[in-house]
C-alpha cells in the first residue's frame, strides 16, 4: 500500500448552522462537497456526532433514510460533480438513543467509518460496538450518554500492495462530568474529569485486545486537552504516539495552541490521532487549524477534521507490545 490518507471529523450532527439541534440540508451537502473536493481522496474517513432517525435528524428530512443515508448520497452526487465518481461504504456505529416513546426518539447518537471500495473489511463491531461509558455515580447512570469505540479492520484489495491489515478504531470520549468535585476544583476541565481518565482507560484495554499488529489508528473527539490525565494515559501508559505531534514535532504547548474545536471565543485542541509503530505518518495536509477562514469546512461545525496520511511500515507481520 503506498500511502492511506484518514480524515477524522465530528459533523455536530450536520447541524452546526442550528447549534446542533437539527440536521440541515445545507451543511450535509457543504461537508460532502468538502470531503469530495480532498485530494487524493481518504480512504478512510471517520466521523463522530451521527444520528440514526430522529426529531433532530428529521425534522428538515422527512422521508425514511436515515441521517448516514441521506449523507451517503449527497456524498455521492458531490464526488459525481467534481469528477471523481468513487464508491464509498458506510457503517453505522449506534451509541445512544434518547426515546419519547416506543418508536420515537428525540434525538440518537453514533459514529460512522466510510471505506472506500479499494478497500476490504475483514471485521467491524457495527452490530455491536464497545461500550466505553463510565457510569459511577447511580443516580445519573440510567440517563449517562452511552459513548462507544469503533472497530474496523482493513485491508487492500490490491494483492500488489500486500493486503496487509490495519485497525481503525473510531471513539468519542464524554464531557468531564460536572458533579465530580474535580469539575469545579481544577483550573482546567477537558481531559480533567475522573470519567474521562476512567474511559480513557476502558478504551486503551479494548483496543489492546482487539488490533491485530502495530498497524492501528485510535482516533477521534477524546474531549480531553493534550496534557490533561486523559490524554496523558494514552501516550505514557498506554504508549500510543499522537501522530500529529510527532510529524511536526510539536510539544504539548504547542498542541495545545492549534485548535481543533471551539465554543464562542474558546479554542481548544480536543481531536487527536494515536496509532502504533506499524505506521508512518506522512502529512496532515489540508489540516487546518478551528477559524482558519481559508478552509473548506470552515463554519461547517465545531470542530475542524484532522486530515493525514500514512504508509505501513514494511514487514508482514509486527506483534502486538
Amino acid at each position: 500500500m503506498k500511502s492511506l490518507r484518514i480524515v477524522s471529523y465530528n459533523v455536530r450532527y450536520f447541524g452546526h448552522s442550528t447549534r446542533g439541534l437539527a440536521s440541515t440540508r445545507t451543511s450535509m451537502r457543504r461537508i460532502a462537497e468538502a470531503i469530495a473536493a480532498l485530494r487524493p481522496l481518504p480512504a478512510i474517513v471517520c466521523l463522530q456526532e451521527v444520528e440514526t432517525r430522529s426529531i433532530r435528524s428529521t425534522v428538515v428530512h422527512p422521508g425514511e433514510l436515515t441521517q448516514l443515508e441521506r449523507f451517503m448520497e449527497m456524498l455521492s452526487k458531490a464526488l459525481e460533480r467534481a469528477g471523481a465518481p468513487d464508491v464509498y461504504d458506510a457503517y453505522y456505529f449506534p451509541a445512544h438513543a434518547y426515546r419519547i416513546a416506543a418508536n420515537t426518539h428525540a434525538y440518537t447518537t453514533g459514529l460512522a467509518v466510510l471505506a472506500h471500495s479499494d478497500l476490504a473489511v475483514d471485521h467491524h463491531n457495527a452490530e455491536m460496538p464497545h461500550d466505553i461509558t463510565h457510569r459511577r455515580l447511580h443516580a445519573v447512570r440510567k440517563i449517562k450518554q452511552t459513548r462507544i469505540c469503533a472497530h474496523v479492520r482493513f485491508r487492500h484489495r490490491d494483492p500488489r500492495d500486500g493486503q496487509r491489515p490495519i485497525d481503525i478504531f473510531n471513539t468519542h470520549l464524554s464531557l468531564p462530568s460536572a458533579l465530580s468535585k474535580e469539575f469545579w476544583t481544577k483550573p482546567k476541565r477537558l481531559g480533567w474529569g475522573p470519567n474521562q481518565l476512567e474511559e480513557a482507560r476502558n478504551l486503551a484495554k479494548f483496543v489492546e485486545r482487539e488490533r491485530g499488529s502495530d498497524r492501528f489508528v485510535v482516533l477521534g473527539d477524546f474531549n480531553a486537552l493534550p496534557g490533561s490525565p486523559a490524554y496523558q494515559y494514552l501516550v505514557e501508559e498506554a504508549g500510543w504516539g499522537d501522530a500529529f505531534a510527532q510529524r511536526y514535532r510539536f510539544s504539548v504547548a504547542d498542541l495545545a495552541s492549534w485548535p481543533t474545536a471551539g465554543f464562542m471565543r474558546m479554542r481548544m485542541h480536543l481531536d487527536h490521532l494515536f496509532s502504533g509503530r506499524g505506521l508512518r505518518w506522512l502529512n496532515f495536509d489540508e489540516t487546518r487549524p478551528f477559524g482558519d477562514r481559508e478552509s473548506p469546512f470552515h463554519g461547517l461545525s465545531d470542530h475542524v477534521p484532522m486530515v493525514a496520511a500514512c504508509r505501513l511500515v514494511r514487514g508482514d507481520t509486527i506483534p502486538p507490545r
